[in-house]
């Protein structure tokens, strides 16, 4: 008989927001130019995989405390994505704002969504 692994990151929003970033970071990664590949390009894709990643991680682990750090460590990769979003768009001109606008768009949601589930759990971790 096969076990199934139990997932709890897959029941939340903000970790399946988190993959569509994922994705729309991979499609802009691809629009830099050559010279980017291993620069710019590889710090976009690493930072916006970063993000599910510790999501994903401190769902699974033990404690509601070591769930907020994990999501804390999201929040910093998120962070660091917007920075590098917003250099490739409007510092560098090496994508077009309007390219970066729906990534953007995502990156404002999931940081709100997750500022708000730490409340929460800190407010579990309290009662």
């Amino acid at each position: 008989m096969k076990r199934k692994f139990h997932r709890p990151h897959k029941d939340l929003e903000v970790w399946r927001l988190a993959m569509d970033l994922c994705q729309e970071v991979y499609t802009l990664a691809a629009l830099l130019p050559e010279t980017e590949k291993y620069g710019l390009a590889s710090q976009l894709r690493r930072a916006a995989v970063s993000i599910p990643s510790n999501i994903a991680e401190g769902a699974a682990r033990n404690s509601t405390a070591e769930f907020i750090q994990f999501l804390g460590m999201a929040r910093g990769s998120l962070a660091e994505l917007d920075t590098q979003l917003h250099l490739c768009s409007r510092y560098l001109g090496l994508l077009e704002p309007q390219a970066v606008e729906t990534a953007l768009e995502l990156v404002e949601r999931i940081s709100k969504m997750i500022n708000s589930l730490r409340r929460t759990l800190r407010g579990k971790t309290r009662a």
